[in-house]
């Protein structure tokens, strides 16, 4: 595990795409190996959210994907799984809270809606609870959730899990809340505000990759993420 993406994950669309041309290219790998199939991602991916529909959902959950616009990088990505899902691809204007729950503008009328797969980043969500020049959020989103009548998935401040630093305990986290092992290994990694690792870290400088926590700019007062990328 290189890093983690909990906020907004991004790049499946492309190793199923990938997935379907190496199939066709070289078909006779897949027959002379026994190769795990990925095609059944979306399906799982839309039971997935279908099943943390709030308890107030009435019959089939309504899912939406909810994309900053066709000016986004991973706005391919954002289409493909919707179409894939056979879920709604939405912008911020095309949903609106009403009486607590959130609605999706159709041509048939508002229809409500039940889970919300964001594709945007926190600051951007609600511009009533966050950013207030926000144009790409849903005024009234974050109060509906908090009442238990939309689920947003992943929720906002699941990027704390992102953080670089955050990174190098990964594994003690899932031992402690799962007692479980990691299934697949971190990069070794060493945070510089411990002296031992610190120390470790400015004799191998040569040979590991550093990465500032915060900042794009490296001051003397940063903290830094160290990872070694020889394993």
């Amino acid at each position: 595990v290189l890093e983690d993406n909990c906020r907004t994950p991004s790049g499946v669309s492309y190793m199923l795409e990938n997935r379907e041309i190496m199939m066709r290219m070289f078909p006779e790998l897949f027959q002379q190996n026994r190769i795990e199939p990925v095609d059944r991602y979306p399906e799982l991916l839309r039971r997935t959210l279908a099943s943390v529909a709030p308890a107030k959902c009435e019959g089939e959950p309504v899912v939406v994907i909810l994309t900053p616009g066709h000016f986004n990088s991973a706005y391919y990505e954002h289409s493909f799984l919707a179409d894939l899902m056979g879920v709604e691809l939405v912008e911020g204007q095309d949903l609106f809270v009403e009486g607590g729950f959130v609605w999706m503008r159709t041509t048939e009328g508002p229809r409500r809606v039940d889970v919300i797969y964001r594709r945007i980043d926190d600051a951007f969500v609600d511009p009533l609870c966050f950013r207030p020049d926000s144009m790409l959020g849903v005024p009234g989103l974050m109060r509906a959730c908090r009442a238990g009548n939309v689920t947003l998935a992943n929720a906002p401040g699941t990027g704390v899990a992102d953080d670089k630093a955050v990174y190098a305990y990964v594994p003690d986290i899932i031992r402690y809340y799962l007692s479980e092992e990691p299934i697949l290994s971190n990069v070794p990694t060493y945070v510089c505000w411990d002296e031992k690792q610190r120390e470790h870290v400015l004799a191998n400088l040569d040979a590991l990759v550093v990465k500032s926590v915060k900042l794009s700019i490296i001051t003397t007062k940063d903290f830094f993420h160290v990872t070694n990328v020889v394993v």
